[in-house]
């Protein structure tokens, strides 16, 4: 009998040892993920903020903003980019802010980048100081290097992206511009170097590589203008080096000390769509798969620091 019972305390001892090997494994690997709201210049602005699997026992996390594009969301940009999935790998922190909806039937959401684009821009919405103050929200309650913080947006996002780096350079690390281009209205006169990754498709017909207007009836700048505008800046040498691939040709500026700063990826294939994802709608551009914009973006960011 009291071996019987021996063996039923030593199978309970072992479940319990087991069961919570399990949930320390579960804790350890929590993913802490959630929507939050902030109220900037009297608007009430959301965003969507993911930490990684190891935020409870890490510190000085990397930051990414990712800017949704014209029409977008925080939801949207999360599933069509897939960035949660690679933060997470790459043990960095990672928030979808949103633009201001327009009074319209679909509530779509832009950014005011400068010239563009609709709402945002007829309204004046002061979207610089929108993600400056989330970001000394999130770098205050977070374990966030401050060092470390990377913006980066498809399309209408991108133009952003651009002008937080000429307004707010202070605060940035590096950004990465996927199909969108500096759109800025004042000239571009920040004295601090932010390096710059763009991606870009010969086939884009929403924003045009080359500058002009898309078949939505926009006009834009092309994107040599932004670049060059941020060689200068940036201390870069007037001709980049220039690499020419099967399916993409890759444009790469060099500063002083011989870093380059600014990289370029103008692909043959794809159109106004994230590379290296999938076609999110049937009517929507097929993305390039020449390159893979999230494997590009993390690689340019690891190597720069404010």
């Amino acid at each position: 009998m009291s071996q019987q019972f021996g063996k039923i305390i030593s199978l309970l001892v072992f479940s319990f040892i087991g069961f919570n090997t399990v949930a320390i494994a579960q804790q350890a690997t929590t993913v802490h993920r959630f929507n939050g709201l902030i109220e900037v210049d009297g608007l009430t602005r959301s965003y969507l903020l993911n930490l990684p699997p190891s935020y409870d026992t890490g510190t000085n996390f990397p930051l990414v903003i990712a800017l949704h594009g014209g029409g977008g969301s925080a939801k949207q940009a999360e599933e069509s980019y897939r960035l949660t999935q690679k933060s997470n790998t790459e043990q960095t922190i990672i928030v979808y802010p949103e633009g201001v909806q327009n009074d319209g039937v679909l509530k779509l959401r832009t950014w005011n980048a400068g010239t563009c684009c609709q709402y945002a821009v007829e309204k004046q919405i002061d979207d610089v100081h929108f993600i400056s103050t989330l970001i000394d929200q999130l770098v205050g309650k977070y374990k966030i290097n401050p060092k470390r913080v990377y913006v980066t947006g498809m399309s209408n996002g991108a133009m952003l992206a651009y002008r937080l780096a000429c307004e707010i350079p202070e605060k940035i690390a590096a950004i990465a511009a996927v199909s969108g281009n500096l759109e800025k209205i004042e000239p571009c006169t920040s004295k601090l170097q932010v390096p710059i990754l763009h991606l870009h498709s010969v086939q884009d017909k929403n924003v045009p590589y080359q500058g002009g207007k898309g078949i939505r009836g926009y006009s834009f700048h092309s994107v040599e203008y932004g670049l060059t505008t941020w060689a200068k800046l940036n201390g870069c040498t007037a001709s980049p080096l220039i690499t020419e691939k099967d399916d993409y040709t890759l444009s790469q500026w060099k500063d002083g000390k011989g870093n380059v700063v600014i990289a370029y990826y103008l692909t043959k294939d794809g159109g106004h769509a994230w590379p290296g994802s999938t076609r999110v709608r049937m009517i929507a551009d097929e993305p390039s798969h020449a390159i893979d914009a999230n494997e590009l973006i993390w690689a340019f960011f690891h190597r720069f620091e404010r």
